[in-house]
């Protein structure tokens, strides 16, 4: 058993991911609040009780939301108004999160709150953390969210059961939140002043969907290098434009990583070419390959510091300070969420780019006349009456397609709300949900030329003879794929050797199978 600790300002994607795979069996990663922190909680949470007592005029705590922030509220509608909120704003529709992002956004909600400037008793972050400790998750429909003020449709559904509403899973049944409470142990909440605003005001299913993208696309970006690296072993390709020197002289730190992953990842392999006068260079899905993994690399690099900012920030509104034996209420637009929006869109690209150089690595594999004939066309014997691999190109033709249409930014859309009180908003979420897309289209394309790849391997294994050497990190990633998935000899029902291909990639087996054959030759 892990356990993630939530102090309000060190929570990374890598604590975020771990909480979230951990949705089948919550006892695996303990979520616990620093001790330490709740003295800030506490310090903000007296400072609304005093602001209450002297009956001052505060935004979400006195007066309505919105465009009714000139409605003054009394002080015994005050929880009415928390309440209130939590079941107004609860108006998302589409499909449903999954639990491990439902997860990931619970955990991530509590961190803003730790941070004591929220104004809510300790009480509401404990049931929130326990909710995630237990197994206890809300039902959260994925539109809704205009990305400001935060996630508010998302965020209230995640709420709904903390006050007895709504709907939540609890072992894989699917349950009113009053009785999934009931089941975890656990009661739900009268909620007190600012309370309701403060769980439905923020960026956190942005944030969640983005960290868990960021999460994958880490992942995706190593085993996009394995599976170019393959495909450069299969078509006959040379590693000199990986040289170190090359990539010193122009020191993007992606694109130097790249390199140097694939150089490691083809040493000593006896399926490259060295110096040949007749073809001096690769066409530029082999050869640039470091600048354009590389490239997307930094870009996957800034989300994660983006995110990991973002996740320890106070992101509702307003804000309490307490400065020595005083308190200061301010209304600002913390929750606006186009810092992730920014990176997601830039996310989205990023992931896209890598597709489409891999859908190009995966076309030169099926074509004789570009490969000069290093392989069979579509990579099959009897081509003719066996069609081979052509359509896994038409696949991953149309995956990268589509990635194109998800990749239009979504960050340079707005739509006034409230009443153009809210006139610019930053669609964050739709940015993070269409990264995640990209995300999934992404791993089939790397399953389409991974399985090409060792397709092609096995044609050249004929040629160079079955002794012949891969490079020790990609021979590990074939050893894989060959034990799982044979060599297609002649047309058969190819979408489960896709699936299996997928499954290895989502799952990360790629990567690992050669990092651990690195520990083993001390290599990478």
């Amino acid at each position: 058993m892990s356990v993630i600790e939530l102090d309000g300002d060190h929570l990374t994607v890598d604590d975020v991911a771990a909480v979230a795979a951990a949705w089948e069996h919550p006892a695996d990663v303990t979520v616990r609040v620093a001790p330490a922190s709740l003295e800030n909680v506490k310090r903000s949470r007296r400072a609304v009780e005093d602001f209450l007592a002297r009956g001052e005029i505060i935004y979400g705590i006195t007066t309505g939301f919105g465009d009714f922030k000139d409605r003054l509220i009394p002080l015994d509608k005050v929880q009415q108004l928390q309440r209130n909120i939590i079941m107004s704003h609860a108006v998302g529709v589409g499909p449903l999160l999954d639990p491990a992002t439902v997860r990931a956004m619970m955990v991530i909600r509590a961190q803003t709150l730790v941070k004591g400037y929220s104004g809510v008793r300790p009480v509401v972050i404990d049931t929130l953390v326990e909710m995630v400790n237990r197994g206890v998750y809300p039902v959260i429909p994925a539109q809704g969210s205009l990305g400001a003020s935060g996630d508010l449709a998302p965020l209230a559904h995640m709420a709904l059961p903390i006050i007895g509403e709504g709907e939540a899973f609890y072992r894989g049944e699917r349950l009113p939140g009053v009785e999934a409470m009931r089941r975890a142990g656990l009661s739900p909440l009268e909620l007190e002043a600012k309370e309701g605003l403060a769980l439905t005001n923020g960026t956190s299913m942005m944030c969640a969907v983005g960290a868990l993208t960021v999460a994958r696309a880490e992942m995706l970006a190593k085993t996009a290098d394995i599976a170019a690296a393959l495909s450069l072993e299969a078509l006959r390709g040379t590693p000199a434009a990986f040289d170190a020197r090359i990539h010193a002289v122009r020191p993007h730190p992606g694109q130097a990583e790249s390199a140097a992953f694939l150089r490691r990842l083809v040493e000593g392999s006896q399926f490259t070419r060295t110096f040949d006068p007749l073809d001096v260079q690769d066409a530029y899905s082999l050869r640039c390959t470091p600048q354009v993994h590389g490239a997307a690399r930094d870009a996957i690099a800034r989300a994660r510091h983006t995110l990991e900012v973002e996740m320890n920030s106070a992101n509702d509104n307003p804000l309490i300070f307490v400065d020595g034996d005083g308190a200061t209420v301010l209304s600002g637009g913390n929750f606006h969420g186009e810092p992730v929006a920014l990176v997601m869109d830039y996310l989205k690209i990023a992931l896209a780019e890598i597709a489409n150089i891999s859908e190009r690595r995966l076309a030169r594999l099926i074509d004789e006349k570009v490969n000069r004939r290093v392989l069979p066309a579509f990579l099959t014997n009897d081509g003719g009456l066996n069609s081979g691999f052509m359509i896994a190109q038409y696949t991953s033709a149309a995956l990268v397609s589509e990635n194109k249409v998800l990749a239009h930014p979504a960050s340079v859309d707005s739509i006034p709300s409230s009443a153009n009180a809210e006139d610019h908003v930053s669609m964050g979420s739709i940015a993070a949900r269409q990264a995640a897309e990209i995300a999934q289209n992404l791993e089939n394309v790397l399953a389409l030329e991974l399985l090409s790849a060792a397709q092609g391997i096995d044609f050249r294994l004929e040629t160079l003879g079955h002794e012949a050497k891969l490079g020790q990190g990609t021979a590990a990633a074939y050893q894989l794929i060959r034990s799982r998935i044979p060599f297609v000899e002649r047309d058969a029902v190819m979408y489960p050797y896709v699936d299996t291909m997928r499954e290895l990639v989502e799952t990360g087996a790629i990567v690992r199978a050669v990092e651990e054959q690195a520990i083993q030759n001390t290599v990478l």
